[in-house]
């Protein structure tokens, strides 16, 4: 199943209010493991960035003076999104902001039956505590340390290593095996094994074992590893 993993940054919290999109970054996964495939752009706001919006991502008025305009992005962003599920942190406030973009242009707003809300999942499975995504790299052991500042693109990657541990597909991952041996004892079996359809030809010639044969005949009677194996 192909899910896109997605993630935004803005000028500031309400698009109600005139805040606008400033980043999108998408990271396509395809039956829960990363593809490699991404959709990152920066976008003109056409206004001003606060002051505060700067502080979490650094993306300046100035910066972002000549990169397109949403309108100029949208077909490549739509297409690259297609019909498949979209994985997002808090995607109440990504989504609100997509959608308040897609309005101005007079396109369809995406459909919030669509979302897969991470932070949803993370209360569910840790309730009581943190859920923020620096908190869940954390817990999850996943490396975030190039995250000085918020980034589109970065926080879709590290959340697409996020939700993989969060619905726990990581470890059904690891099991390679398409044949079972069940020897189960006390209600214990075997962890599946992957089997090669055809053996590894040997790697050791008869000319290698002539040779290994005449190297042994070069030594003493009593070599010293008898010592060890009881010769």
């Amino acid at each position: 199943m192909r899910e896109i993993v997605l993630d935004t940054e803005t000028t500031g919290l309400d698009p109600l209010r005139g805040d606008r999109l400033v980043e999108i970054g998408c990271v396509e996964i395809f039956n829960r493991m990363p593809t490699g495939q991404t959709f990152h752009r920066h976008i003109n706001p056409e206004r001003d960035m606060p002051a505060e919006a700067f502080a979490v991502h650094g993306l300046s008025s100035e910066f972002l003076a000549d990169k397109p305009l949403f309108a100029q992005v949208v077909e490549e962003f739509l297409e690259f999104i297609a019909d498949a599920p979209l994985v997002i942190h808090n995607a109440s406030f990504d989504i609100g902001f997509i959608n308040a973009e897609l309005d101005r242009i007079k396109r369809v707003p995406i459909a919030r039956e669509r979302l897969v809300d991470t932070l949803l999942l993370a209360r569910r499975k840790h309730p009581g505590v943190s859920n923020r995504l620096d908190d869940l790299c954390s817990r999850y052991a996943i490396d975030n340390s190039r995250r000085t500042k918020h980034g589109a693109l970065l926080d879709a990657e590290l959340l697409a290593e996020v939700y993989i541990d969060l619905i726990g597909a990581r470890q059904s991952q690891l099991i390679l095996a398409s044949d079972v041996r069940d020897t189960r004892i006390g209600g214990y079996g075997e962890m599946p094994r992957r089997q090669r359809e055809l053996p590894l030809a040997p790697r050791i010639t008869e000319e290698d074992r002539a040779e290994h044969r005449a190297f042994v005949a070069t030594l003493s009677d009593k070599p010293i590893w008898n010592d060890f194996l009881g010769g």
